[in-house]
């Protein structure tokens, strides 16, 4: 058997009907580019959420502290929140007070977030100075009013003009701009550059919280995020009266971990879906197929009489439909991985369309070709040539 005369035979019967060949490649083209697309997203998506997690840092625990006011218990000093950079395994203790702010620059007024810091912060949430200088501990014993500014606050009240030095009003009170921070971007849906940031102490007594109900550890490496963990759950337990419902820890690695999961079953469930479109394309070609055999039954019978094996006519078949899921392969790969670029593009994330899902889409269309192709095949073999002959 010619293997090179049977692809021309089998390119020829299918450039032969252009319109029927395309609509049979359809269900293919479809379920490749779906698998593709779908496979891509998921994955840009959740390395997009995975580098704003990792942003925040990698060795980050986030404690929330609820406290009860009313009995003063549950409640945690800044001198408190500190003593526990005594423990091995915690690099940096940073406490911080939250509180919705209006600033105003000459006749601008921008309303944002107000943070107060100590030191430790800049390094425990991975943030980087652009120009000028960082809040120290003087300036937080001394309750300073001094503020370091994201860089969407520095667009909004500034413009283009630099940011040092400048003095702003923060709810009717005169900061003065010590420096700015580094483009950071966003982090699970919010702007880490839409913010003030002021000494903790002067924070406290601005905002009037006395207490503290945030603070981000540093552990010293990943090894100890779970020493870390543990050190500071069993600490808060012995401060609180071993109430568990005082506080809350957030671990970096655990959300890493579940979210990592979450959408690898989303892949699998996604691409599942998507593959179902494969099966009804490979539908189509058996149908296709037996409309083939049918409309060629005279031709069958003329190369069956002339000494054509079964496993010549078998071959033929099954290389036919081979080839329309392989060309329906190629087309689905090239329109999904053009379809999740420019989706990816327009969503702000990566789609960058992973080579094995590349390959194993276009294996799985070869073998849908195949397996359609087997019931098609097997009947123009088994055809009579006497049969074939007569047939009109």
């Amino acid at each position: 058997m010619n293997i090179y005369m049977t692809l021309r035979m089998a390119f020829k019967a299918i450039f032969g009907n252009k319109l029927r060949s395309f609509l049979t490649m359809l269900g293919i083209i479809i379920g490749v580019s779906a698998v593709l697309i779908m496979v891509t997203l998921v994955q840009g998506a959740t390395s997009s959420v995975t580098s704003s997690i990792e942003s925040m840092g990698s060795n980050l625990l986030t404690v929330m502290i609820k406290g009860n006011y009313y009995n003063n218990s549950n409640i945690l000093s800044y001198d408190d929140i500190k003593e526990f950079e005594a423990y091995d395994s915690i690099k940096h203790a940073s406490p911080v007070v939250n509180g919705n702010i209006t600033t105003k620059y000459g006749t601008t007024d921008y309303d944002t977030s107000l943070e107060g810091v100590d030191t430790s912060y800049l390094e425990t949430k991975n943030y980087a100075i652009a120009s000028g200088r960082f809040i120290t501990d003087l300036d937080n014993d001394n309750r300073n009013k001094v503020a370091v500014v994201g860089t969407t606050v520095v667009s909004e009240l500034f413009g283009s003009q630099d940011a040092l030095g400048k003095t702003i009003m923060i709810d009717g009170t005169k900061f003065t701009v010590i420096g700015t921070l580094e483009d950071k971007g966003s982090s699970m849906g919010a702007d880490d550059d839409d913010k003030i940031l002021i000494p903790v102490k002067t924070a406290q007594r601005f905002l009037k919280q006395s207490t503290i109900t945030t603070v981000y550890f540093e552990a010293l490496d990943k090894a100890n995020v779970d020493i870390a963990e543990a050190q500071i759950t069993q600490s808060l337990l012995t401060n609180f009266d071993h109430d568990e419902d005082a506080f809350r820890i957030f671990d970096q690695t655990s959300l890493l971990d579940t979210i990592n999961q979450v959408t690898g079953t989303m892949s699998m469930m996604l691409g599942g879906i998507a593959a179902i479109s494969l099966v009804v394309g490979g539908i189509g070609i058996m149908n296709i197929m037996l409309v083939s055999v049918t409309e060629r039954t005279r031709e069958i019978g003329v190369r069956k009489a002339i000494g054509a094996k079964r496993s010549t006519i078998l071959i033929q078949f099954l290389i036919e439909s081979s080839v329309v899921s392989g060309l329906g392969g190629i087309i689905g790969v090239i329109l999904g991985i053009l379809i999740a670029y420019i989706a990816g593009n327009m969503l702000n994330m990566p789609a960058s369309t992973p080579f094995y899902i590349i390959v194993i889409s276009f294996s799985f269309s070869l073998i849908i070709g195949v397996f359609f192709g087997i019931y098609p095949a097997n009947k123009a073999a088994k055809m009579k040539p006497v049969d074939a002959l007569r047939y009109e």
